[in-house]
């Protein structure tokens, strides 16, 4: 088959799979892995749900707490229900986007005089998945300022763009690949709305930011640094495409 037959081979295969529903990772997963993300008892995620709401009430070293401030907000049915769907969001002070883990760090730092976390860090990572568990079953409703649009469009551009020794970007597996099989896995189609996320293979709760290093690793590429603006350039283009899909998040991943 000559080179430009095989390309609208390729470029039909593609278009027909864009066309597809969008589907959650949950909806890829088998039945037992579906039961365990909805029993509380079962999902290994509430442990780190259960740690942030107790962080949530815990004095810090100069007195000052998240209830402190938020005094009945992280209650079901409180003012904090849905905050964690609409991120990320556009930070005028910083001049860019914000996720909901820098700002929870950004108010631990403020106000606690606490000592920074990266998005992953235990503190960080618990609350998180605390103010998530708020928002699950809520729609993804992604801050829409316009100053977000530069970083949806690196995000896009960095999404379709080939990386490590593989030679291959998101989009051939994640969009044109994807309800097809690698290693015996079902490929997903990247929809974030599950994290943070208890993955099997980790044996541990993890950020977006934290599963995009995974995938990067698995390419053979070597990853961005820790707090590199292409991290968030790709959370804010992520988000937005799935927006209007429930948040899942504490969930678990295979």
């Amino acid at each position: 088959m000559k080179a430009g037959g095989l390309l609208v081979l390729l470029l039909a295969g593609a278009a027909s799979l864009a066309a597809q529903p969008r589907r959650s990772g949950y909806d890829d997963m088998s039945p037992a892995l579906q039961a365990m993300q909805r029993d509380e008892t079962q999902n290994p995620a509430m442990l780190w749900v259960r740690e942030g709401e107790a962080l949530w009430s815990q004095a810090a070293a100069n007195g000052r707490s998240c209830a402190g401030c938020h005094a009945g907000d992280a209650a079901p049915g409180g003012s904090l229900q849905g905050v964690a769907a609409r991120y990320p969001r556009y930070d005028t002070g910083r001049q860019r986007p914000l996720t909901l883990a820098a700002r929870i760090d950004q108010c631990r730092q403020q106000h606690q005089q606490a000592a920074p976390q990266a998005t992953d860090g235990p503190q960080v990572l618990a609350l998180t998945a605390a103010l998530t568990w708020q928002s699950r079953g809520l729609p993804l409703a992604p801050d829409s300022d316009a100053r977000l649009d530069a970083w949806q469009q690196r995000g896009r551009q960095l999404f379709q763009q080939r990386f490590g020794q593989l030679n291959l970007a998101c989009t051939h597996c994640h969009e044109q690949r994807a309800g097809q099989r690698l290693g015996g896995a079902l490929i997903p189609q990247a929809h974030p709305t599950g994290v943070p996320s208890y993955r099997l293979e980790w044996q541990d709760l993890g950020s977006l930011q934290r599963r995009l290093r995974s995938c990067l690793v698995g390419v053979r590429a070597e990853p961005f640094a820790p707090g590199a603006d292409e991290w968030l350039a790709l959370e804010v283009f992520l988000v937005r495409r799935a927006a209007g899909m429930a948040v899942e998040g504490a969930a678990v991943r295979p």
